[in-house]
């Protein structure tokens, strides 16, 4: 039997999901740095306006030659930074006398692992294109990866870009002032090319297992659309068919089947298992089992990525 809880609101986690969607700060309040009062300023506080004499502090402070502590601080500070470089330098010389020689037949650039990918890449995984058999399948978890720091990095730019929802209704009033100014022609050619690029960009996506493209590329293309389309005729008329709600429910579910997806494949993989999707006739769409749909996923990913940056670092919302 699960217990209710009475005091719902005042809840660690109903506290946090308020702070994520920017309706409350708790640190409001609590950071800022409090003017002393009145009857604080005076007396025999070293902060007395009456007898700090600021210039010769400040005198003090900027004279090296006499300020015996600010002179070791820049002597320490020196030496550190010169040791930091030369710790970093050696570092780096170390890792590289590692590498193996340039044209070296044991390098990994000539071992049997890039031989595989281009001699077996299209039996194996049935992509035409061999760069997305070995970035989709060989390379797969290190491009869900990938995948997963868009989503983080788009997750930490709202959390720290975002604007509390009353702040985002004062700002309707005066939002015309951030806006495009209504240009005819640029209007009128904008609507000629954004479903162009958005074709374009779809195009890209599903012939990644058959041409140059994939998820990535393709989903640029698409984000460069949105941002065209919102600059030319603004937040308003892009909200009608992209809004906030659309933007988590397409991020979060495509990061979420792409999850699903990898974690199969990871367990068919390691297992020795045969996965159920074949890898169908190579050369159409439907082949290189679920690498089309990877392309999806990852494309929607990083068209919501670019349009989040660029819609929260230019007003704070969506």
């Amino acid at each position: 039997m699960s217990r209710v809880r009475d005091n719902y609101e005042n809840s660690r986690f109903r506290r946090l999901l308020r702070w994520i969607n920017g309706e409350t700060d708790p640190l409001e309040g609590k950071m800022e740095m409090k003017p002393l009062r009145e009857e604080e300023l005076k007396g025999e506080s070293v902060y007395d306006p009456d007898r700090i004499d600021r210039a010769r502090v400040e005198r003090y402070l900027d004279d090296v030659e006499r300020n015996t502590e600010m002179r070791a601080f820049r002597v320490v500070y020196r030496l550190g930074s010169v040791a930091l470089c030369l710790l970093l330098i050696a570092a780096l010389l170390y890792a590289v006398s590692w590498m193996p020689a340039v044209g070296d037949a044991n390098a990994p650039a000539n071992n049997e692992v890039s031989q595989r990918y281009v001699e077996q890449g299209l039996e194996e995984v049935g992509a035409v294109n061999m760069v997305t058999n070995m970035i989709l399948s060989y390379r797969g978890f290190d491009t869900f990866g990938e995948t997963c720091v868009l989503f983080v990095a788009a997750t930490c730019v709202i959390v720290l870009l975002r604007r509390r929802r009353d702040d985002i209704e004062k700002a309707k009033e005066t939002d015309w002032k951030y806006e495009p100014k209504p240009d005819a022609i640029l209007q009128q050619v904008t609507k000629v090319l954004t479903p162009v690029i958005f074709l374009f960009g779809v195009y890209i996506i599903l012939n990644g297992n058959l041409s140059p493209g994939g998820g990535f590329s393709g989903g640029a293309v698409i984000g460069a659309g949105l941002i065209l389309y919102v600059t030319t005729f603004g937040f308003h008329r892009t909200q009608r068919f992209f809004n906030e709600k659309t933007y988590d429910c397409v991020k979060v579910g495509a990061l979420t089947l792409y999850s699903i997806t990898m974690i199969y494949y990871f367990y068919t993989g390691a297992n020795g298992i045969a996965s159920l999707f074949g890898t169908g006739t190579a050369g159409n769409i439907l082949s290189a089992g679920m690498l089309l749909p990877i392309n999806i996923f990852v494309g929607l990913e990083v068209a919501c990525t670019m349009y989040c940056f660029f819609a929260l670092f230019r007003r704070g919302g969506m």
